[in-house]
């Protein structure tokens, strides 16, 4: 499908105030159409965090966690099971034990108990007798799991950071900047961010109480490298309280003061630590820990990241690596499988993708739809059985469509449709009846047909123009790599014409080519591209930095390319 190219408007006056502080002129004209306007805006110490204070009720949770732990009462977390909720439960853990608290984890398997804070859950957690379950990533919506915990005097604290429904739970306390009231100036932390700040608060709130020594206190930057991968894995818009994380997180992997487990994970991906990014994370060490959530349980994620050291850490991130492979071989086929389904579909005339077939795994519906909607640009929706009668669905969503709020007006058109649905603007999940799957396929595409037009669905790619030939260079590519790039402050792509000189098919699936523009020569490579480019083409491309037996050179990594 052809794409639009639009180039992004930056603000010369916010770029030359960078410049005049000694920022790089090309990194301050891509920062400057990122929206950062100041020197003080890109600074990512610490003390430039959003105060822990300002996030509702958050004073009040480091209190009541202050009490359990002045009385020794025992807290469960109960964690979500992607790589958000697995770093949450960590820090949680961590962080705890660190303050003085007696605390264990309970990360309910998918298939047997579904997302959240459910009954089942809580009858679970009851075995194990605890007087307060603490919620990591999950429980904004878990009013009847709440409501069982409280029956059986559990107390329940919620962190949290999904959008809430028109009811929420009757919680001892909740902290999600997404509640109603909440004024807290970021909106887009993740359930680990989330955890972290609670754990803030509560450090400040034992110093207060006098039972901690202020000049010593429990050293919280210890746990940033979770936070970050974390923050970066669960594709939270990276705003800057989020890569002020992000930032410090990765200089600590960076020195090799994270913990164990990230090492042992980075090892198994053939990444170096020392020179980790937060592409790195998103793309090698998220997937890994996230497999174990979607094929397995994600308690051997947690256990990985709860390692004392790298001996421990190493089978259980070897675990993860395998799980992986497993996960990418199911991926594929369900891949092909849905795209042999869609043969027989004009994509073309519909504005949404709705696909099921009964054999597919669970699990891996949610990557699925992720690659259907990167192939057609259409909101995507994958089903796969839940037994009962039931079908479990995760979506995925196009700029322009606010998925949840879509699935909330099939709600009000549909009342008994959809059994239970959560989620965010880009991603949700949903359960149906297998019986409704028709049904609800055409809901959801009349649904959307009121939220968008046909122009939101020519998808368009946004550059940073094209760079001078003294740009195009490694210097270049390493300054951009010591940025921290992710979701919504992309990572900087250029548009450029070239003329292909070389160009072969490696492994039968990318492009290795050789470019030339001007008097200069550039190797390229364009994953996921089997067919020739003609010899004239105009293409968006990263630069990137291709080490090769301790050589470093610059290379192009083509995104698309056309005549």
């Amino acid at each position: 499908m052809s794409k639009l190219i639009k180039t992004r408007h930056y603000s010369t006056e916010n770029a030359q105030m960078l410049v005049d502080a000694g920022v790089h002129p090309l990194l301050a004209k891509l920062l400057a159409a990122r929206g950062v306007d100041s020197q003080v805006s890109m600074e990512s110490t610490l003390k430039h965090l959003i105060p822990p204070h300002l996030l509702m009720q958050n004073t009040a949770m480091a209190k009541c966690l202050a009490e359990l732990i002045a009385q020794q009462r025992k807290i469960l977390v109960v964690g979500d099971y992607d790589a958000d909720g697995a770093t949450a439960t960590a820090v949680a853990v961590k962080g705890l034990r660190g303050m003085g608290a007696q605390v264990d984890f309970l990360v309910p398997n998918r298939f047997e108990y579904g997302y959240g804070l459910t009954p089942e859950i809580v009858q679970l957690a009851h075995q194990s007798k605890p007087d307060a379950i603490l919620t990591v990533d999950n429980g904004i919506a878990s009013i009847e799991g709440v409501a069982h915990a409280n029956a059986l005097g559990i107390q329940v604290l919620v962190t949290d950071h999904h959008l809430p429904a028109e009811a929420t739970p009757q919680a001892t306390c909740i902290v999600n900047p997404n509640q109603r009231g909440c004024t807290f100036p970021s909106k887009h932390l993740a359930g680990v961010g989330v955890m972290f700040y609670v754990l803030l608060a509560l450090r400040a709130e034992l110093i207060a109480q006098d039972r901690m020594d202020a000049a010593q206190p429990y050293p919280l930057a210890e746990l940033l490298d979770l936070v970050a991968l974390g923050t970066v894995a669960d594709l939270v818009k990276l705003d800057r309280n989020n890569r002020i994380l992000v930032e410090q997180g990765l200089r600590r992997i960076r020195a090799g003061a994270c913990c164990p487990g990230i090492l042992a994970i980075l090892q198994c991906a053939g990444r170096d630590m020392h020179k980790v990014t937060a592409q790195d994370l998103g793309f090698y060490v998220g997937p890994r820990l996230n497999a174990a959530g979607r094929l397995d349980d994600m308690a051997l994620g947690i256990r990985c990241l709860l390692a004392d050291n790298i001996q421990a850490a190493m089978p259980d991130a070897q675990q993860l690596q395998a799980l992986n492979v497993e996960r990418r071989q199911i991926e594929a086929g369900m891949q092909q499988e849905a795209l042999a389904d869609l043969e027989e579909v004009t994509v073309a005339d519909r504005f949404t993708l709705s696909i099921y077939q009964p054999e597919w795994h669970q699990g891996v519906i949610g990557i699925l739809a992720s690659r259907i909607k990167e192939q057609y640009h259409r909101p995507v929706i994958a089903f796969a059985s839940a037994g009962e009668g039931l079908l479990k669905g995760s979506g995925r969503s196009i700029p322009g469509l606010h998925l949840r709020d879509a699935l909330d007006y099939v709600t009000k058109q549909h009342s008994t449709l959809i059994i239970k649905f959560g989620g965010h603007a880009m991603a949700a999940g949903l359960t149906i009846r297998d019986t409704d799957f028709f049904t609800f396929q055409q809901a959801f595409e009349t649904a959307v047909r009121t939220y968008i037009t046909v122009e939101d669905l020519q998808e368009a790619i946004e550059t940073d123009g094209a760079l001078t030939p003294d740009e195009m260079t490694l210097e270049t590519a390493l300054l951009l790599e010591k940025q921290v790039w992710g979701q919504g402050f992309p990572p900087p792509m250029f548009y450029d014409q070239f003329r292909v000189v070389s160009q072969r098919i490696l492994g039968e699936k990318h492009l290795k080519l050789q470019l030339q523009k001007g008097q200069s020569r550039y190797d390229a490579i364009y994953f996921n591209q089997a067919e020739l480019l003609p010899e004239q083409v105009h293409a968006v491309y990263q630069l990137q930095i291709n080490d090769y037996k301790g050589q470093q050179q610059v290379q192009l990594q083509l995104k698309y390319a056309h005549a």
